[in-house]
């Protein structure tokens, strides 16, 4: 599953910086706006610890962890909606994501400059969703222009749009997303055509110096009251810190940096843990000796759907699951004796899959 996560924030807020941390790769990361133009898209594994206690049990040749795309996107300004800077591609690309990171600048420093010239990360939170909400609104008007004809003729289906469009219009104008309203299934699928940029999951990371980094100061504090009402996570990290973690060679120099900083682990490790659930996914395995692999699903499928992330023919000729707990895996140390324990489970086409579920699905096609 092609899921990405897109890095968004005003110039000069350390979304490059933080890309680069994720994926490893390099983006231009300058002390002025507009150093990222094209949008950096980098392949990102995610964190999880028990694929590295299947390998140590299964030991396979090979050992293939589940992934996200990460989209380090154009830096926006006041006025994106009509095109001011690079407004428009930083809305095309926005589109593409199934869900926002959005950086905040929460440290002082007066040798980076800040685009509105002083740190104020409520504001600038505000900036960029007034943008976004400006451009959801701009779309909505025009459905709402589309339909009219058919709403004189009595079309039942367009007075449903209608009545949708109407609510993501005075929920628009009033300054807030369209992630804030609750839709029913029917409704949430005219919601859902529009693709609105405000509809989508965010996150907020707050982007703090040396100090803050365990505690978090004013500036988050501010930020976390803001947006208390929006159910989001925020996250607490430095990206400056998270390159220097970078840079160190062994696994030992890293935890010796974290313990100094009082910290667990990187706080990208968190960030991307969190884009994975923000993302609604789980993950199930399938265990061999050739491959550990994980999978990636979104939560709620069941058997069938999840066999057919790994082909669409074991979708089509699903017979059953065969499904093993993680858990009992791990203290039983194999498939042939989680099946002495009888431990092994035979499920259905309306089994729904579980995160951390072992797999491995019988097929006829």
């Amino acid at each position: 599953m092609a899921l990405k996560c897109g890095i968004v924030g005003l110039p000069n807020v350390g979304k490059s910086t933080l890309f680069n941390c994720l994926s490893n790769a390099v983006a231009q990361s300058a002390n002025f706006p507009f150093c990222t133009i094209e949008p950096n898209v980098g392949t990102i594994t995610v964190p999880d610890e028990r694929i590295n206690e299947l390998e140590r049990l299964a030991n396979p040749e090979r050992v293939l962890p589940t992934t996200i795309e990460i989209v380090d996107i154009a830096g926006l300004v006041k006025g994106a909606h009509k095109g001011e800077g690079l407004g428009n591609q930083f809305l095309a690309n926005i589109r593409e994501v199934d869900a926002i990171i959005h950086v905040v600048r929460c440290f002082d420093d007066d040798n980076v400059i800040h685009v509105d010239g002083s740190v104020n990360p409520v504001r600038d939170k505000e900036v960029i969703d007034i943008e976004l909400q400006l451009k959801d609104l701009e779309t909505v008007e025009k459905r709402l222009n589309g339909i009219s004809r058919k709403i004189k003729t009595g079309d039942k289906e367009a007075l449903k749009q209608h009545a949708v469009y109407e609510l993501l219009k005075e929920t628009l104008e009033a300054g807030k997303s369209a992630r804030s309203l609750d839709f029913d299934e029917d409704k949430q699928l005219i919601v859902d055509e529009l693709q609105l940029i405000t509809a989508k999951p965010v996150m907020y990371v707050c982007n703090v110096d040396e100090a803050s980094v365990k505690g978090g100061n004013k500036y988050v504090d501010a930020l976390k009251e803001s947006v208390k009402d929006e159910g989001a996570e925020v996250l607490v990290l430095g990206a400056a810190i998270e390159a220097d973690i970078n840079e160190l060679e062994t696994y030992e120099e890293r935890q010796m940096f974290l313990e100094d900083l009082g910290l667990d682990e990187p706080g990208v490790s968190k960030l991307i843990k969190s884009a994975y659930k923000l993302l609604n996914l789980y993950t199930y395995f399938t265990v061999g000796v050739k491959e550990v692999r994980a999978w990636t699903i979104t939560k709620g499928m069941t058997a069938p759907q999840a066999a057919g992330v790994i082909h669409s023919d074991f979708e089509k000729g699903f017979i059953r699951a065969e499904v093993i707990k993680y858990e009992d895996f791990v203290n039983y140390g194999s498939e042939a004796k989680v099946k002495e324990a009888g431990k092994l489970q035979v499920n259905g086409k309306d089994y729904m899959v579980e995160d951390g579920d072992i797999m491995h699905f019988r097929f006829n096609v």
